[in-house]
């Protein structure tokens, strides 16, 4: 990989043949993808809309066909949206803070890995609620602006094979959980934050070769991983 400054979204790019892999660089989004489609209702009606906020290479599509959603991907990543429309999404191109979709579109919106990556998180929050009909479901999941989460997340975890690519994540971009819900219940949106953390034993199978996936536990704390669950008003 060449040299990029930390979070350039170049590094997706270069990174794309790892998409689909069980067993490569972005594992933990294969492991993350699952534990967010626990938590989304199949779809009330033929034609319910999912998006997808900065889908990556699509690792949602799988779910959300099961569960029975039109499945619309939003990226800023040509490269990656081309490997999500093979998987079955409808691709957009376009930014998170300003997703090129009409207010209400969506009967879930899921904005999985990305608050940590952009400059305005509450501005995603904010386009997630726009894009949400009333009684629409938000499942997102990203890291906590903690001394513990920049320590597991970038000085442990980014030297651990199976661990992020390092430089993928920003430390400065760490989301404020105390922030985020204020904001959602500015928007509207009842929300709670569930920590989550990959099961121990299922990992150690992993790096073995004898699993090819991992749960994602809850947990109390909310300190390195969590995830938000929400409803729209």
């Amino acid at each position: 990989m060449s040299r990029l400054r930390r979070n350039d979204p170049a590094q997706y790019d270069e990174l794309a043949d790892e998409w689909w892999r069980p067993d490569g660089g972005f594992a933990a989004l294969h492991w993350l993808a699952d534990s967010r489609a626990e938590h989304i209702p199949p779809a009330a009606a033929p034609g319910a809309l999912l998006v997808d906020l900065a889908c990556g290479g699509g690792l949602m599509a799988p779910h959300v066909a099961r569960l029975g959603y039109r499945h619309v991907g939003v990226d800023i990543g040509l490269r990656g949206l081309e490997i999500a429309r093979a998987h079955g999404v409808a691709p957009v191109r376009g930014s998170v803070l300003a997703v090129p979709l009409a207010d209400g579109c969506a009967d879930v919106v899921v904005a999985g890995e990305v608050l940590e990556h952009v400059e305005d998180d509450l501005a995603v929050l904010a386009e997630c609620a726009r894009l949400l009909r009333p009684g629409g479901v938000l499942v997102l999941d990203t890291l906590a602006a903690t001394r513990l989460s920049v320590l597991v997340m970038v000085r442990i975890l980014e030297h651990v094979p199976g661990g992020p690519p390092p430089g993928l994540h920003d430390p400065a971009l760490f989301v404020d959980r105390r922030r985020l819900l204020a904001e959602a219940e500015r928007l509207g949106l009842d929300m709670v934050l569930v920590g989550l953390r990959p099961s121990v034993r299922e990992a150690i199978a992993w790096r073995l070769g004898r699993r090819t996936t991992v749960r994602m536990k809850p947990t109390r704390s909310t300190a390195v991983v969590f995830a938000g669950y929400g409803r729209k008003r």
